[in-house]
């Protein structure tokens, strides 16, 4: 095998722009699958980054009525929905794909002032003492609620970093009152996600699809809450999984746990869970349909390569008459004939393949400069891609091989 490899290559070398030439399909074929795959694969990353975040596996299990969020301040404190109780909280907490709960109520944001200065268009929450650590806050600057400030009722807030640079232009909010309604309330500290992931955003369709409250959030103690609202409000239900693959499962067993406590006669109004994870997938659903037909446009380049080399391993066959003439007088089987041309043609595509592949890697690097996409490099596809095309070599080869497996040794030598 070791020396028909070793002809394979002096073939190669000794005709080396029809060599080339040859390859030239399966090079761009090769090229074209890589460079594809690449971006596929990219473009999936992004998504997937850009919904469920870098990491911090946060499902949101909201009250909603039909396929809408539930807006307590637009339709009322709905009837047969209980409050989420702490038994409730050590039930879900014993799933093993939860690592942490907490529980929180939300409005708009609408009349929040400092000084002349209004915060709208964000949400104002309602927190526990869990909410903060479970969604990935950490303290930037001020500190935390502390659990005398929840029991003892007290009118203090937690800015996010957007809502205190929105509504404090060039102060420190640290201290400073603000009026929510006609309630005055202290900032005691600003909070900010840890390892915040900014969305790549390249079009319109990417800002609606990604973005979230530009404008901010604001954090009270929950048992505060009903001294700006006047009611104690069902709360929506914020989990942790344990790890991105575990989201949509976690979030599913959640929703059902709520759901069984609901007494409503209105069966539109359900828990239902934030599942990101599903909307990626979607989305790369969606993605994956488009570029299959890129994908097929490069088999069939592949599949036009493999015929220049069938038809250019026929002329070699032409040209090679007497030689396998004088092989088979001097007794080499059709056996060994058909596996020395087999081996040239696989491996004059397999060193396409490799071309190919190192051609694609350029091409996508090159592709996602030119057009601001994300690349993976998928270690599997360059690995298939080499098989691929010694396959190829292999199944075009196979009649050219036969052929000169089975020429008369006499007639081969009398060929001119």
């Amino acid at each position: 095998m070791l020396e028909n490899i070793r002809l394979a290559f002096r073939g190669i070398w000794s005709h080396k722009m029809r060599s080339f030439l040859t390859m030239l399909g399966i090079i761009i074929g090769i090229a074209s699958l890589i460079a594809i795959v690449s971006l596929l694969r990219g473009t999936d990353e992004q998504i997937k980054r850009n919904l469920v975040g870098s990491g911090d596996n946060t499902i949101e299990i909201k009250l909603s009525q039909g396929d809408y969020d539930y807006e307590i301040e637009y339709y009322g404190i709905p009837t047969g929905v209980p409050l989420i109780t702490e038994s409730v909280l050590e039930n879900i907490l014993n799933n093993e794909e939860i690592e942490a709960v907490s529980t929180y109520v939300s409005r708009y944001m609408n009349g929040v002032f400092y000084k002349n200065n209004e915060l709208s268009g964000g949400r104002i929450l309602g927190i526990d003492e869990a909410y903060l650590e479970t969604g990935g806050y950490a303290m930037k600057t001020g500190r935390n609620f502390t659990a005398e400030e929840y029991q003892s009722f007290k009118k203090v807030v937690i800015l996010d970093a957007d809502a205190a640079s929105s509504l404090f232009v060039e102060e420190n909010p640290i201290g400073q009152t603000i009026e929510i309604g006609t309630e005055p309330f202290v900032v005691i500290g600003v909070a900010e996600k840890v390892g915040q992931f900014q969305p790549v955003i390249n079009s319109m369709e990417d800002y609606y699809t990604y973005m979230g409250n530009s404008s901010g959030v604001l954090f009270m103690p929950m048992n505060t809450w009903p001294i700006v609202y006047n009611y104690d409000e069902p709360q929506n239900v914020m989990i942790k999984a344990t790890s991105t693959e575990d989201m949509s499962r976690a979030g599913s067993k959640v929703r059902d746990l709520l759901n069984e406590n609901i007494t409503s006669m209105d069966d539109t109004i359900q828990y239902k869970a934030t599942d990101l994870l599903e909307q990626a997938r979607r989305l790369q659903e969606l993605n994956a349909t488009t570029n299959q037909q890129f994908l097929g446009i490069a088999a069939i380049s592949l599949f036009v390569g493999g015929i220049g080399v069938m038809n250019i391993m026929l002329v070699s066959v032409t040209e090679r008459t007497r030689e396998i003439g004088l092989k088979k007088a001097l007794g080499a089987k059709k056996r060994k004939i058909l596996i020395q041309f087999l081996t040239e043609s696989a491996v004059l595509t397999s060193l396409g393949g490799v071309l190919g592949v190192g051609i694609g890697i350029g091409l996508s690097y090159m592709m996602a400069r030119l057009w601001a996409r994300p690349i993976s490099i998928y270690l599997p596809a360059i690995f298939l891609a080499v098989i691929f095309s010694t396959v190829i070599g292999v199944v075009f080869g196979l009649l050219p091989s036969y052929k000169a497996a089975k020429l008369s040794p006499i007639d081969a030598l009398r060929h001119e």
